[in-house]
């Protein structure tokens, strides 16, 4: 009878601390923010009682994971992704929430000496001149990746880097090959880098060759969990959470 008494006072006292709209929201995001709100939600599942499921992948990877149909009660992703989506009628109308732009750097591993990238032309010989270079493959549709071989075919050297590319199928993958002494050198979307331990950020693209992206979240018109998902969106957008995201490489949105 004791144990009974103990049990039926366990799930009382679990019950009554959870909140009662406590539910899991289920996120398809893009990797350039997944380290960054990854680190956010454990405060607000406490707070909340939420969980989360997340799905995460380059660009390319979630334009096939969204259109297999995969529910989703909140998608984060770039500009233009999102602009698809809300062509397409599928997303809810004024939900979209730009949360901030983020650039594209080149990252070495840490205690390694600094590559000069401060012009187009200092950033073309130190391709050259590296003996090898990571970055996401281009068939994996990520946003950088793409941008990487765009610059490559515009310095045209496109096989002489491609001889010795050490490609990732992500961002945050790219940093971590450099970071275990697998390439050089990585090009990779800041966010990707500054997580990464063993990796540093030795600076930006210069700005003639520099990509930035606008990152948005917005929810689905088939969410099943809607109200959640805007007061998720409404907590990464305060004001309070603003130092976050800038010390995670994103800046505001243009």
């Amino acid at each position: 009878m004791t144990r009974i008494l103990a049990l039926m006072l366990s799930i009382a006292a679990t019950l009554l601390a959870a909140p009662a709209d406590a539910t899991e929201i289920k996120v398809i995001s893009a990797g350039a923010v997944r380290s960054l709100v990854a680190g956010m939600i454990e405060d607000y599942s406490n707070q909340t009682g939420h969980k989360f499921d997340f799905t995460v992948g380059t660009t390319g990877q979630l334009r096939t994971i969204i259109a297999s149909g995969q529910p989703a009660d909140l998608i984060i992703a770039s500009g233009p992704l999102m602009e698809e989506l809300e062509k397409t009628g599928k997303m809810t109308a004024g939900s979209r929430a730009d949360l901030g732009r983020m650039g594209i750097g080149v990252v070495i591993r840490e205690g390694a000496p600094a590559p000069n990238v401060s012009t187009p032309d200092a950033f073309k010989q130190t391709l050259i001149d590296a003996r090898s270079v990571s970055y996401t493959a281009p068939s994996e549709g990520g946003t950088s990746g793409i941008h990487v071989m765009d610059l490559l075919k515009r310095f045209g050297i496109v096989e002489r880097i491609e001889k010795k590319a050490v490609y990732a199928n992500g961002g945050r993958e790219v940093a971590q090959k450099v970071a275990d002494g697998q390439a050089e050198i990585g090009i990779t979307l800041i966010s990707e880098i500054l997580p990464v331990k063993g990796a540093k950020l030795t600076a930006p693209l210069p700005e003639p060759l520099q990509l930035y992206t606008v990152y948005a979240a917005a929810i689905p018109a088939a969410s099943k969990e809607p109200n959640a998902a805007r007061a998720f969106i409404a907590h990464l957008t305060s004001a309070a959470l603003a130092p976050r995201w800038k010390a995670a490489g994103f800046e505001p949105p243009k």
